[in-house]
């Protein structure tokens, strides 16, 4: 399988809602299925994750100004991830202050994680699919 960004909707209780797929290791581009679907679960969405095949636990300008949209659409924040080949980024935001956010590695990840590592076929750092 080549490598490509994968986006998973996350629910109460690390429930997979819903996901989608590109053609790139490097892009998500915006779609129209993916806001539908997030808008018609909006209710239940506890969080949004993507991969970065090739690496890079950061996000994105791209990914900064879609949270913000996200967030302003919603009117409330969620919680961000991207998950790598060897590692997964958690965005938190203060429900207070919107400006006060907290990124971290997470150490022990939902179990989804190994799901959208080969959903995204990313190949883990001994160089086996997970």
């Amino acid at each position: 399988m080549s490598e490509r960004e994968v986006c998973f909707i996350i629910g109460r209780c690390d429930t997979v809602l819903w996901s989608d797929a590109s053609d790139s290791p490097v892009a998500l581009p915006d779609t129209r299925s993916r806001w539908q679907a997030i808008w018609s679960r909006r209710d239940d969405i506890v969080e949004i994750a993507h991969t970065h095949p090739l690496g890079g636990a950061h996000f994105s300008h791209q990914d900064e100004t879609t949270m913000a949209a996200l967030n302003t659409a919603l009117g409330r924040s969620l919680i961000y991830s991207v998950v790598t080949p060897d590692s997964m980024l958690r965005r938190t935001q203060n429900a207070e202050d919107c400006d006060d956010t907290t990124d971290a590695i997470v150490v022990d990840e939902p179990w989804w994680t190994a799901l959208i590592r080969v959903a995204s076929g990313i190949e883990s750092s001994t160089g086996k699919e997970q």
